[in-house]
């Protein structure tokens, strides 16, 4: 009896609940470990904290607190946290302008409704639909977490309503900011191989990085000649670049983590390299510390219309758009996980799902951080 209504109480501390964040509606997951808030409009992850972090450091990218820090007003509108790119990564034709499609996709822009809710043994589940009325599309996002456990598992099915094959664009605009992404406090690992910097004319005119130029991560070529090394954050800050790599082909599986090595804590993604052949990186760095970093990972290598995405075909011999078939279903999945790391644990050089667990690995300190990840990916 008693290990019954300790396990009913259980159900009762950790389940999913309403919740805001900013004023706006969200919905929270939770176990005795982690607490994810997802917002009801747009489906964005806007928080994400461990429950026995005194100061609840969020590393979730929050344009609405970092203009209050400034003084000046947010211009990124519903973009929030880690958002939802579908169908379209970046700006629209004039013609798909003119017929009301945003940039970005229609996903982050609609409202969701909570499905279903749930449990089965130690997983708790959320699923969420929305439909994308212009392009005519069903997008479905089930979410899971299993106690103890500090991975959240992100299933998504996006449905094709019309009767012919059509490319789409896909993008997981998970975006880290201030105060967790910070000059000298945060780095950036990824299973990245082939890279290029993105196409530009100095717009804007605080490029760093050399136009359209391949590399071999982390080290980017800058425009004032050299080398720059993209997993640290410039000090002081004052640029904004773009740059998209191929995750690793001899991989499955395809990472990128975050460290503010201050804190030592360390948020990371888990990826299917299929779904995801692209990580692109969004380096937004004002020198008045409003910083952001996205950490995109997607079906192509820059956030670029889908007119430039088919004409584009392939980069590194990699697709830059992915098919979805007449009256028909694909779907994604990917892990997001965030931890304590030791002291001296400053670099992610692999990240695994084996026996149940996520093995972390900085082969530099030689020290590997275990988290129990039970689910398979």
């Amino acid at each position: 009896m008693r290990l019954s209504a300790l396990f009913l109480l259980s159900l009762v501390c950790f389940a999913q609940r309403a919740a805001t964040f900013e004023s706006r509606p969200a919905t929270a997951l939770e176990n005795e470990k982690i607490e994810l808030l997802t917002l009801n409009k747009g489906g964005a992850f806007v928080s994400l904290i461990l429950k026995d972090d005194a100061d609840k450091m969020n590393p979730m990218w929050n344009p609405v607190a970092l203009a209050r820090m400034t003084n000046g007003p947010s211009r990124f509108g519903d973009s929030l946290g880690h958002f939802l790119c579908v169908d379209g990564f970046g700006p629209t034709s004039k013609e798909e302008a003119a017929a009301g499609l945003q940039g970005h996709g229609e996903a982050h822009r609609q409202p969701w409704t909570l499905i279903a809710k749930g449990r089965e043994g130690k997983t708790q589940q959320l699923t969420f639909q929305t439909r994308l009325p212009i392009v005519q599309e069903g997008l479905t996002r089930k979410l899971e977490l299993v106690d103890g456990e500090q991975v959240v598992y992100v299933e998504s099915t996006l449905e094709n309503e019309l009767a012919f094959d059509r490319p789409i664009n896909w993008a997981e605009h998970a975006t880290i900011g201030y105060p967790f992404l910070a000059p000298g406090k945060t780095v950036v690992d990824a299973s990245v191989s082939h890279c290029q910097t993105r196409p530009h004319n100095d717009t804007p005119p605080n490029r760093r990085l050399v136009s359209d130029k391949p590399f071999i991560y982390p080290q980017a070529p800058l425009k004032a000649g050299g080398m720059a090394d993209l997993r640290q954050i410039p000090n002081p800050p004052d640029s904004m670049d773009h740059t998209g790599c191929t995750f690793d082909k001899s991989q499955r599986l395809g990472f990128v983590t975050a460290i503010n090595l201050e804190k030592r804590l360390l948020l990371g993604y888990l990826v299917r390299r299929e779904e995801y052949p692209w990580l692109q990186e969004w380096m937004n760095y004002p020198s008045n510390l409003a910083l952001s970093r996205g950490l995109e990972f997607g079906t192509q290598p820059f956030d670029v219309s889908r007119r430039q995405t088919v004409e584009m075909g392939k980069m590194f011999d990699t697709p830059a758009f992915r098919w979805l078939p007449a009256k028909s279903k694909i779907g994604t999945r990917f892990l997001m996980f965030y931890t304590r790391v030791p002291a001296g644990f400053t670099q992610v050089d692999d990240v695994k799902q084996e026996g149940g667990e996520l093995v972390i690995t900085d082969s530099k300190s030689r020290q590997t951080v275990r988290l129990a990840a039970s689910l398979p990916l």
